[in-house]
């Protein structure tokens, strides 16, 4: 930026609000749509779990380390454009991944995935696979003898009810051998002349007769079978593995390259912005970045929906999600261009974290908050990575998906315009409990979810869980904050929430919904919110109210509120924060 537009501070504005457009777009097309993909690919719920609480916290490890290095050596320029091109390249690196087995791709790619839940893919497997993927999926066990008078008519002849029609009304029957029919003919039962239905051996093994030689040739086929079968079993699962390994690889390379940019280009911007006295003008950037959000997510969204299954033999459709993002972060790395740069002078190096870390330790409000940061990123990270598996499993297609996300940040614009009333109405904490009870309420109507469009509504109270609960925990954390220190605070619980609280949720909801089901996951979480909203509460009512003026931010305040004279100008801040009981909460 040359000399004479070094401090134009209206075009530093347009540009990052630009930036945060083209980047923030560019995160809508794919991050919502990640781990709709890992499905795609055949990664079941428990490993997508691991892959995505491995990127968080690898997230909020790497974000401030490298955003520091930055600063410290000024390379911000260099490492916005390296971090721009190499997340550009991870995200295509996923599309080459191969889907695990081709069976799950062409399932999903309908829109109707079946089975338990969201996490258990078999039975929809088993509804379109060949014989003997449905009965590796659904767990029927192949050539096993059936005794009499046990219950033949559940799970062993099952699968083959519709191949055998009639069997089911018998009453009682010798001994019968279920068999696999994949094979071809040669392995299918006899059928005598008299009856429909197969003929089964009711004699027993007589001891060097002919049928003894013929039972025993027959055993040994099916031992042969079920040995194949354990191969491929065992050659299916380190398929699996390996897909996994791929994609964390590709997922860890993405975290750390994408990471430490956005707080790199703030912390660029603000310091930009606090030498010429305009941080007042820094605060409504973020509305660049949620439209931006909204607009690629449905935009992706509905061009994927129009597109065939597949855009080739081996390539799916869901690509395009990261082809979209690629193409938008080109974009990004040409907006970045314009972005003001502004080095400060070298002054002694403080550990910041540290000291944030002892002003919320120091504060029952401001541990109240840190704590429920961490445990809403906790339960939210469950509706990010599973709630599209629950819309696809009700035959949603992907517009439903991209209006959900629109909707739930077009709710939190909208409520911002009501901020300082809803803040002054009910006070930091009274909003901190209305966004717990509604993050509950979403969680217990997704686990009863019936049908694709169903979710949109929900989605409105989304403008209280995150929006308004951010608000008021800033607020709180500010009362405790020293000068110098707001953006701290807000960075660690920030970091707190987006990378402890969602890394460790992903990676036990993972488990969770591979083991009961999407439904208990969601419903346990709503439990657990409930709980800690009542405790909350109590402990909030027990805590002693100290008022504290925040010096700084009154300096900081807008002249013209004040008189002309020094004089009258120092009477009219501490008048103003002696007699105003909610002034310093309500900045």
């Amino acid at each position: 930026m040359g000399p004479s537009r070094q401090w134009d501070v209206r075009g530093a504005l347009a540009a990052s609000g630009l930036f945060r457009f083209l980047h923030s777009a560019a995160g809508g097309c794919a991050a919502p749509f990640l781990t709709l993909y890992l499905r795609h690919l055949g990664l079941p719920a428990a490993l997508v779990g691991v892959v995505v609480g491995v990127k968080h916290l690898v997230g909020a490890a790497w974000a401030p380390l490298g955003s520091c290095y930055a600063k410290r050596h000024r390379r911000r320029r260099a490492l916005v454009a390296g971090a721009l091109l190499c997340s550009a390249a991870a995200g295509l690196l996923l599309t080459l991944v191969p889907p695990a087995t081709p069976v799950t791709a062409q399932r999903l790619c309908g829109g109707s995935a079946g089975g338990r839940g969201a996490a258990n893919t078999s039975a929809g497997t088993a509804a379109s696979a060949t014989p003997r993927e449905a009965a590796r999926a659904t767990g029927a066990t192949r050539a096993r003898p059936t005794p009499a008078g046990s219950a033949r008519h559940g799970a062993g002849l099952a699968p083959y009810g519709p191949l055998l029609p009639g069997l089911e009304k018998e009453t009682s029957s010798p001994p019968a051998l279920v068999v696999d029919l994949a094979d071809g003919a040669e392995k299918s039962l006899p059928v005598s002349e008299n009856s429909k239905f197969p003929s089964f051996q009711t004699h027993l093994p007589t001891v060097g007769g002919a049928y003894v030689s013929k039972n025993l040739s027959g055993r040994w086929k099916e031992a042969q079978d079920v040995s194949f079968e354990i191969v491929q079993n065992t050659i299916f699962h380190n398929r699996e593995h390996q897909i996994f390994l791929m994609v964390l690889g590709a997922v860890v390379l993405w975290e750390l390259s994408a990471s430490p940019l956005e707080r790199t280009v703030d912390e660029s911007l603000y310091e930009y912005l606090d030498f010429v006295d305009a941080t007042d003008r820094y605060g409504k950037l973020w509305i660049w970045g949620y439209l931006g959000a909204s607009g690629g997510a449905c935009s992706i969204a509905v061009f994927v929906d129009q597109l065939s299954c597949f855009l080739s033999s081996n390539v799916s459709r869901l690509t395009v999600h990261f082809y979209g993002y690629a193409l938008l972060i080109t974009l990004s790395l040409l907006a970045s261009v314009f972005l003001p740069t502004h080095f400060p002078k070298k002054t002694k190096h403080t550990n910041k974290t540290a000291k944030a870390l002892n002003l919320i330790g120091g504060d029952g409000r401001a541990i109240l908050s840190a704590v429920t940061v961490f445990l809403t990123g906790a339960a939210g990270s469950t509706v990010q990575n599973f709630l599209f598996w629950q819309m696809q499993d009700q035959g949603s297609g992907e517009t439903y998906m991209g209006l959900a996300v629109a909707v739930g940040l077009i709710a939190e614009l909208v409520l911002y315009f009501f901020k300082s009333k809803l803040l002054r109405t009910l006070s930091s904490s009274g909003v901190v409990a209305l966004s717990l009870g509604c993050l509950a309420a979403q969680l217990l109507y997704y686990s009863f979810l019936w049908n694709a469009w169903s979710v949109l509504p929900i989605q409105v109270l989304s403008a209280f869980s995150n929006g308004a609960l951010w608000w008021a925990v800033n607020l709180t954390v500010d009362e405790v904050a020293t000068p110098g220190m707001e953006r701290s605070l807000h960075a660690l619980l920030r970091g707190l929430s987006h990378g402890g609280g969602a890394g460790l949720g992903s990676l036990a909801g993972g488990f969770v919904v591979a083991t009961f089901g999407l439904a208990v996951l969601y419903r346990a979480c709503c439990v657990c919110l409930a709980l800690w909203l009542c405790l909350f509460l109590i402990v909030q009512s027990k805590l002693p109210r100290q008022k504290k003026i925040n010096y700084s931010r009154l300096l900081a305040a807008d002249s013209s509120d004040a008189s002309d004279s020094d004089e009258e100008k120092e009477r009219d801040w501490l008048v103003k924060a002696m007699k105003d009981d909610s002034f310093s909460r309500n900045w």
